[in-house]
């Protein structure tokens, strides 16, 4: 996409990143709405999102919240009952695991559903724990920078920021 950019983020506090990307993406997306230019923030990924295609689509969530969103999965029961045997397995060894074990996992996940439906990113991308993939706007950033009138200026200023901080 034109004007857009990636970028591996590091982060040391996993829970204060997630509320500065929320508190980053409220306010691009306040100014969005009354400036237009489109989103700042097209997208994150953090080193232990994945995906699981269903009939509805793909559905993302981290390792670690399947439990939650089971019931929005809309897969038969058997492929159910796989991904939850293997996801409870992972989230057992939560606070050693790598990318490369998730990524290991995956494949291993797939080939027990015999078919490709639980997808991982992160490994292909490069980052490793405490670490995320942004997708940045910078042509909507510059548009709204040229836009913004005075009442909403500290707005902006306060959501790049907060960006700036990880970027």
């Amino acid at each position: 996409m034109t004007g857009t950019i990636s970028k591996i983020v590091r982060f040391e506090d996993e829970e204060e990143f997630l509320m500065d990307m929320e508190n980053i993406m409220e306010r691009f997306t306040y100014l969005t709405s009354r400036y237009g230019g489109g989103n700042v923030i097209e997208g994150f990924l953090l080193w232990d999102y994945v995906g699981i295609q269903d009939d509805e689509g793909i559905k993302i969530f981290r390792i670690g919240e399947f439990p939650y969103i089971e019931g929005t999965l809309k897969v038969d029961y058997e492929t159910l009952r796989i991904l939850e045997r293997y996801f409870d397995e992972i989230e057992s060894r939560w606070s050693d695991l790598s990318v490369e074990e998730i990524d290991y996992f995956i494949r291993m996940l797939n080939e027990a559903l015999e078919r490709e439906i639980v997808f991982y990113e992160a490994y292909d991308l490069g980052l490793n724990r405490d670490e995320a993939y942004l997708i940045l706007n910078i042509k909507a950033l510059h548009y709204l920078d040229r836009v913004v009138d005075a009442e909403d200026r500290e707005v902006l200023e306060e959501a790049v920021g907060l960006l700036m901080k990880y970027v």
